[in-house]
């Protein structure tokens, strides 16, 4: 399944799925951005997976808390904003201004592929 973005695509196999420079081995939890590889949590892995699966769709704090912890309390979503906050550590290369992943303010969360062309070490950040 190819998923088109504006620049770029994500692209997911079995357990392989790949969105800009990022690569996610879901069986085995790890993450690669370019020549970096993390290990992810339970938890940060299936909230990547959900993400990259829904590549360029807002997704909402409900939705979200559905797929990831199973469950339709969104009273407190600090759990998930903790998570989003550890998957941006690993991904981003600046914390103040996010590459792939965007809050939608009183929404939710969207994670948008970077474009390679554009997001050498070099480019400044938007």
């Amino acid at each position: 399944m190819t998923v088109s973005g504006a620049a770029v695509s994500c692209t997911s196999g079995r357990n392989i799925l790949t969105c800009g420079r990022l690569t996610l081995d879901v069986e085995h939890r790890t993450l690669a951005r370019d020549d970096v590889r993390f290990h992810l949590t339970p938890k940060e892995c299936r909230l990547l997976e959900v993400f990259i699966r829904h590549e360029g769709q807002v997704l909402t704090r409900q939705y979200l808390m559905k797929e990831v912890w199973q469950t339709d309390y969104v009273a407190d979503t600090r759990t998930l904003e903790v998570h989003v906050h550890w998957l941006r550590r690993k991904i981003e290369r600046s914390r103040g201004s996010p590459s792939y992943i965007h809050t939608v303010r009183g929404v939710g969360y969207v994670l948008r592929p970077v474009d390679d062309d554009v997001a050498d070490d070099d480019a400044p950040l938007a």
